[in-house]
């Protein structure tokens, strides 16, 4: 799910903010003493997803449909209710970014840091991202999924400005599937993709 340098710059201005949040809240406690139940409380519990459209969520096929569906189209808002419907609570996503240095770090952050990221890049740019090739592993309720992806800026655009390969983890619950984590690493000149999860020629 790459985004462009715009979204990057996002990214990283949305990251610094949460950072800045985390410290002045820190600040606040340490001159703030904590009673007993304060320091034993649990960690709050994720609120529950939006409901799911049954398609969406019958397969694994369906699934990572909706989720590069719901995120493509022409610039303007997203259906950001059916993206959160598609992620188990609790669920990550993360993507690899590379410094100005050459550094690899990996930046995680919730669906609903995501939705505040791509919304405002969604609103004033066109984007689709469509699945290439895919390399599944399955055992019992898990799946997880090499999902070679292709960005484009147009749905017309003859070739994408981007690609790479999402690593989705699914889990199935006995009635429907969920997205628990998505990972992504967009190409580059210095990681190419492998032949194995390039598209087929026919």
């Amino acid at each position: 799910m790459s985004l462009s340098k715009l979204a990057t710059i996002l990214i990283f201005s949305f990251t610094f903010t949460i950072a800045s949040a985390k410290a002045q809240d820190q600040t606040q406690s340490k001159a703030q003493p904590q009673t007993q139940s304060e320091t034993s409380q649990a960690p709050a519990t994720p609120p529950a997803p939006p409901p799911a459209k049954p398609g969406d969520v019958a397969s694994p096929d369906a699934i990572l449909a909706a989720t590069y569906d719901v995120i493509s189209g022409p610039p303007g808002r997203r259906d950001w209710d059916r993206f959160r419907s598609l992620f188990l609570p609790g669920a990550r996503m993360a993507s690899v970014r590379k410094g100005k240095d050459g550094s690899l770090s990996a930046r995680s952050f919730t669906p609903d840091e995501y939705v505040a990221i791509g919304d405002a890049y969604f609103t004033k740019n066109g984007f689709f991202e469509r699945e290439a090739s895919r390399h599944a592993d399955r055992y019992a309720n898990i799946v997880q999924i090499f999902s070679t992806y292709e960005s484009r800026h147009d749905i017309k655009d003859p070739t994408p400005f981007a690609r790479g390969i999402n690593s989705f983890q699914l889990f199935f619950d006995g009635k429907r599937w969920w997205v628990v984590d998505i990972f992504w690493q967009e190409e580059t000149p210095e990681a190419p993709l492998p032949e194995e999860f390039l598209p087929k020629a026919h």
